[in-house]
């Protein structure tokens, strides 16, 4: 099993999809790249993340890209949705380089490249969230969430390999 964390908005949503991937064996609700290990204080520059296990032989970090791509807006800088501010940048960080070379590279491939605003860096910090927000939208369906509902049950009861 590999790990990356994955940004895109706010993480409610972005877990509750996670979770329905093929692949994707566990996910986690957390803070990526701030510059604490606490919840508690002034907002340290993190993004809301999911931490996201996943095994490579399902699912490569292309294709989680992809998926990313379908929940967010990618040329929108720090906003998805009604969720403005710097902790919902859209992103991928990693703590192994090939991840971090391979989702940039998926970036660069694309024909638009020069306008996405992804974040793709080496995860330096990781913080998990509070029991409250972990599963969210699983115990809160009615929650707002920038994700249609249509799309966060889009690969729900497909095949997991």
């Amino acid at each position: 099993m590999q790990t990356v964390y994955i940004a895109g908005g706010c993480l409610w949503g972005v877990e509750a999809f996670l979770q329905t991937l093929p692949g994707v064996v566990k996910t986690e609700a957390g803070r990526a790249n701030g510059t604490t290990a606490t919840l508690d204080g002034a907002y340290d520059g993190y993004a809301e993340c999911v931490k996201t296990t996943f095994d490579p032989s399902v699912v490569t970090i292309h294709d989680l890209m992809e998926y990313l791509f379908e929940i967010i807006d990618p040329y929108s800088v720090n906003r998805q949705g009604e969720d403005v501010g710097e902790k919902y940048r859209t992103g991928l960080y990693s703590e192994d380089a090939k991840h971090v070379d391979a989702a940039r590279a998926f970036i660069q491939n694309r024909s638009d490249a020069d306008r996405i605003a992804v974040e793709v860096l080496p995860l330096t910090n990781y913080v998990k969230s509070a029991d409250e927000h972990q599963n969210r939208l699983a115990r809160c369906p009615d929650d707002y969430c920038h994700i249609p509902k249509t799309l966060l049950a889009k690969y729900k009861g497909a095949p997991r390999k």
